[in-house]
Formats: structure tokens, sequence, C-alpha cells
């Protein structure tokens, strides 16, 4: 069984992302870097999760329609996301989120050894936000990244990511305490490098339809950010390992 994919017209696609998918249970959309994923703050108006609630409700305010949150992406990373249309749509994504794939493509500075590697550690938040791996299992949470070098340039490696794990902030983290940090990264890595956004997207997503099962895949288009400063990049540098 498939659902319809109705993609709105470009006059009434929402501001800050592109849909990609929409059907009767989830919407599945390319967000811009600088957009929140959603906030803890009510008077926060800017975000994918208000923005798309908004799209579902058709202008109606008084509508209950809303979308739900299903996982995040850091403000200053683009690439992949999924909302439910119903809570019910919500949990049972959050249920079987194990069988979902998810591939990042990254820039960090530097020529990273091994060109194949998966980094583990626990990781912590501390009361200013920041995380960081610590040596206590009791105080942090397993976090596991998988990683393959695609291209490299002078300065920089150009990376595809596996989250094994899903953590907060965990790839710029992993890749900051291995000494590589993503370029862009004011938070955790050079604050004075001059890259424009962060290099961090989020390329591919798949997973089960909460509804029929059909497995859902998502392969996002190469960010023209990541083309000018990898000097070319295309998708057979995305295809070159599994």
């Amino acid at each position: 069984m498939t659902q319809t994919n109705r993609l709105p017209s470009r006059r009434h696609r929402p501001r800050g992302l592109d849909i990609i998918h929409d059907d009767r249970d989830i919407l599945v959309v390319n967000k811009e870097p600088g957009l929140l994923t959603m906030s803890y703050h009510k008077d926060q108006s800017n975000t994918a999760e208000r923005i798309l609630t908004d799209y579902v409700r058709k202008g109606y305010a008084r509508s209950n329609k809303r979308v739900f949150v299903v996982h995040r992406l850091d403000r200053e990373s683009s690439g992949v996301l999924v909302f439910a249309k119903t809570y019910p749509v919500q949990q049972r994504l959050k249920d079987n989120w194990k069988d979902t794939e998810k591939l990042y493509l990254a820039a960090v500075h530097g020529h990273l050894e091994p060109k194949f590697s998966i980094i583990e550690s626990y990781l912590a938040e501390d009361k200013d936000q920041f995380v960081a791996s610590t040596d206590d299992p009791d105080k942090g949470k397993f976090a596991q990244t998988a990683y393959w070098v695609i291209k490299e340039t002078r300065l920089l490696s150009i990376i595809k990511i596996k989250l094994i794990t899903g953590r907060k902030n965990q790839i710029r983290v992993h890749f900051a305490e291995k000494g590589h940090p993503v370029a862009g990264d004011r938070k955790y890595g050079f604050p004075d490098k001059p890259y424009e956004r962060l290099a961090l997207h989020g390329k591919f997503i798949a997973f089960n339809h909460p509804h029929h099962g059909e497995r859902m895949v998502f392969n996002t288009a190469i960010p023209d950010f990541f083309k000018k400063i990898a000097g070319s990049l295309d998708e057979s540098d995305w295809g070159k390992t599994k």
C-alpha cells in the first residue's frame, strides 16, 4: 500500500525548509542551517515544528492540527527531518527508531587516521549545555559514531557518518575530541575559522513507515556549501563507501 505524496506548490512551501514527502501520517523535510527543530520556550516561533504546524493548519488558527517531533538536528546543521502528524504515529516511529538508518555528510579539520573507524564514548551534558565525554559510565550515555573518509583537501577531510546512537551534539563532540572538529563549529571547534556555516548535513534517512510498514528512503542533495569547500563533490564521492 502506497500513500499519496502531496507536495505543496512552491508558493505555499514554508520558509527555511523544503518539504520532500507529505502523506496522512508523516512529513519529511530538508531543513536549512540556522533553523531550530523545536524550542523549549513557548515564545520561540521560528522553529521547524512551529512552521510545519502552521503549514498543516493551512491558515486556520483555531485548528487543533499540529506536528510532532520524531528526531532533531542542531540549529546550525542542515538536513532531513521526520515529523509525525499525530501523537500515536510519533510514538510508533520512536518505538521502532532502532531500525532507522541515518547518514550524515560532514567536513572536519585535518586528515583523519584511520580512514574508517567507530568512535565510542559516554557523553554527558553540563549545566551550561556543553556536551563532553566522561570516563564514568554512570554519568553519561553511551555513544557510537562510525565514519568513512570519502575525500580530502589540503585542510579538510570530507566524511560520511553513520550514527549508531543518537545523542545531543554527538558528531560534533566526537570529532572535536579526536582533534578534528567539524568545520564552522564555533562551540566545539575553532571559533576563529572563517566558515559561513557548520559543515554538517543530515543527508540520508531510511525508516519503516508507521502505517503500512513500507521502507521509506530519502537521500537529499549535497549542499552547494560542501561542493565549494571540497573543491568538487558529487554523488559518486558519497557512494564510495557503504
